[in-house]
């Protein structure tokens, strides 16, 4: 007996298809939302995504620096038919590629939010089925990208994303499991339809060349998809809402900048973090005591644009960085091994100040620790603290 998945008692529903580097992806849209990429067409086996959106159009936050962008990358064991390996036998908190997953989508598309809107917006995607030769994360992105361009927030989307990898000297696009395993290259691609907003990658040592060619046969994809999403909005597109404004009276910090912005270049003329901040509150106590109608939240933005301000100006016109550094200079760099005594490996990277500390524990068969993620790794007994 067939079954007819697409039989629906939602008179809006409507499933759009597509291909995506050679293979079936399709986008469904109605009481529900979907998205499915597969290998080849099978009424049984589908890759589902559900991928949800929350907006609230009438509560703005207030004048905060950031825009309150929440994307969630979900991952249910169910969608691998795996049973969790913790004592409840249930999800725990999301793991390691879930929360990098979820930096994934939120990078490409947080610039596009307009920079006034301060209203919550909640993105999240929930891998249901999953099939290892194709990437939920891509499949994630692209839902995310086409719920927010059809909804009513506004956006300046839509974006899409690939992945690339390179097999025996060969560019693929969105590799399948055995390829990704044999890859010189793990790359993944957002961007607009005009240019490339973000790129993720690790690789053995690949040359410029080949990585230039990569983005640009990823962009060529991803164009493909950027047109099938802008079909689905012409077509199932909602009004765009209009939305409250916040931010800055903008008189008001063009006057503190006339009057401040030489005081504000003395105090980040430095190349130690501590003393630029310490230089810079008593400029804001004196920006606070004249202008007493800024809260806390509006003087947080006077000192980032104005910071954000000096930095442009000084790269643009001087050729500098904020700590006296040109722009063909990184900051002094130094690594040490063995450090601690005792611990199974040990480490320590500087970059100018930044450091940072790490430690390995390798672990026998028994020490095996249950991997609850989507992961091909099963186990690990080599834990990276």
């Amino acid at each position: 007996m067939a079954i007819d998945w697409s039989a629906r008692n939602f008179d809006n529903f409507k499933v759009y298809e597509t291909t995506l580097a050679g293979r079936p992806f399709n986008g469904g849209d109605g009481q529900d939302v979907r998205l499915v990429q597969r290998k080849r067409p099978h009424p049984l086996r589908r890759d589902l995504r559900d991928v949800q959106r929350g907006h609230e159009p009438q509560a703005p936050r207030g004048a905060s620096i950031s825009f309150p962008l929440n994307v969630e990358y979900e991952e249910k064991l169910y969608a691998a038919g795996r049973i969790p390996g913790s004592f409840m036998r249930r999800e725990g908190r999301p793991g390691e590629r879930a929360i990098l997953t979820s930096r994934v989508v939120d990078r490409p598309m947080r610039p596009l939010f307009p920079k006034e809107m301060r209203n919550d917006v909640c993105i999240t995607m929930t891998v249901m089925s999953l099939d290892p030769d194709c990437s939920p994360e891509i499949a994630g992105m692209i839902g995310a990208s086409l719920v927010t361009a059809v909804s009513e927030i506004p956006w300046n989307g839509p974006i899409g994303g690939v992945q690339v990898g390179l097999v025996d000297g060969e560019i693929v696009l969105n590799p399948t499991q055995e390829q990704r395993k044999k890859s010189d290259l793990a790359l993944t691609v957002a961007a607009t339809m005009d240019k490339i907003v973000m790129i993720e990658a690790g690789a053995n040592e690949v040359d410029e060349d080949t990585m230039l060619n990569a983005i640009k046969a990823a962009h060529v994809e991803i164009k493909k998809i950027i047109t099938f999403i802008n079909s689905i909005v012409a077509e199932r597109g909602k009004p765009k809402i209009d939305f409250q404004v916040v931010g800055l009276d903008m008189d008001v910090f063009h006057a503190i900048k006339e009057k401040y912005l030489d005081d504000f270049k003395a105090a980040m003329d430095t190349d130690d973090k501590n003393v630029r901040d310490a230089a810079l509150l008593p400029i804001m106590d004196k920006i606070a005591e004249e202008y007493p109608d800024l809260t806390e939240a509006d003087l947080d933005l006077v000192s980032y644009k104005m910071q954000k301000y000096v930095v442009r100006r000084w790269l643009l016109d001087e050729g500098k960085r904020v700590d006296g550094r040109g722009i063909n200079e990184i900051r002094p760099l130094a690594a040490e091994v063995g450090i601690l005594p005792r611990v199974h490996g040990s480490g320590m990277f500087t970059r100018g100040q930044t450091q940072v500390l790490t430690t390995c524990t390798l672990g026998g068969t028994k020490d095996n620790q249950l991997m609850d993620d989507l992961t091909d790794e099963q186990t690990k007994r080599y834990i990276h603290h």
